[in-house]
């Protein structure tokens, strides 16, 4: 690829990342107005996943082997049921912005895990500040209070524990042969499984027995179709290129963006922006950024 023409296809898929999966959040608080929150999420991820499938598997990609869909089961179960299925469940009760601020938490939670496995590696002390940091600002964020600023504690419990579920799907599916080796085809696969887990368990909460087809707005459907395409799909591959051309420190910028985009979002549609959720979404954020840039270093010499 000429260089003009790889600087505008990095310049796209960096405003993609940043900019559609930080405004998926608004997305998923429209599209959860009038239809069931799980089920909604588990269609988005299950046409998404099956398309992406169907599309690599045309282009020669390996069909998944049994194994493999086990394996796409358990990460896509991780990742879209306990991550997103949680998201999309805590927004029923807690403003767009304070959930992306809250899932700020998931490169915070990856050090953890990645540390905690056997063998794991030290995170270093600027990284290790960086966890301490963004943690700090979720205390600050969820610190019960009275009044029009307080947070549904339960909403917010769930919405960590996502964020934990998330990184642990993301660190399992670094495993090599136990997902397909084409990433659009692992990524498909695993948002295919993910959908149907999700399914099941919108129908487990009874769901689809409290939807009202009548009662879906033009808006709720719209915003479904803007997460399937724009939010996964186009995201997705936006995020998948840039891990193949550029580092993964700049490629994980997003993860401080997503809540500033998602919080500016969310206070122009009228929730509410207090000063407590600007000073902690600073904090996490700022957490974040030391984490992105600790592990940008490379490793001291011994």
């Amino acid at each position: 690829m000429p260089e003009p023409s790889r600087r505008a296809a990095i310049f796209a898929a960096f405003a993609a990342v940043y900019f559609i999966w930080g405004s998926t959040y608004l997305a998923i608080a429209i599209a959860i107005e009038t239809l069931p929150a799980l089920t909604m999420a588990g269609v988005r991820f299950l046409i998404a996943g099956g398309a992406m499938m169907l599309w690599r598997g045309t282009r020669g990609d390996a069909w998944p082997t049994r194994p493999q869909w086990a394996a796409g089961a358990l990460v896509g179960g991780l990742l879209f049921v306990g991550g997103n299925g949680g998201v999309c469940w805590a927004e029923q009760h807690v403003a767009s912005g304070l959930v992306a601020l809250l899932v700020a938490s998931v490169p915070s939670w990856m050090v953890l895990f990645d540390w905690m496995r056997p063998g794991g590696r030290w995170p270093g002390p600027l990284v290790l500040s960086g966890v301490v940091v963004g943690f700090a600002g979720v205390a600050l964020l969820v610190a019960p209070r009275s009044g029009a600023g307080a947070v549904d504690l339960g909403a917010a419990a769930v919405v960590l524990a996502g964020s934990a579920c998330w990184a642990l799907g993301s660190l399992l599916s670094r495993r090599k042969n136990t997902l397909p080796s084409s990433p659009a085809m692992s990524v498909g696969l695993q948002m295919a499984m993910g959908g149907l887990l999700l399914l099941v368990a919108g129908a487990a909460l009874g769901e689809p027995t409290r939807m009202d087809l009548a009662a879906v707005s033009a808006r709720s459907v719209l915003a479904v179709l803007y997460l399937t395409l724009l939010g996964s799909l186009v995201a997705f591959s936006a995020y998948a290129f840039l891990l193949r051309t550029v580092s993964p420190a700049s490629a994980a910028t997003y993860a401080y963006v997503n809540p500033v985009v998602a919080v500016a979002l969310g206070s122009l549609a009228g929730e509410a922006l207090t000063g407590r959720m600007l000073v902690a979404g600073a904090i996490i954020v700022g957490g974040v950024a030391m984490i992105t840039l600790g592990r940008a270093r490379p490793p001291a010499k011994t």
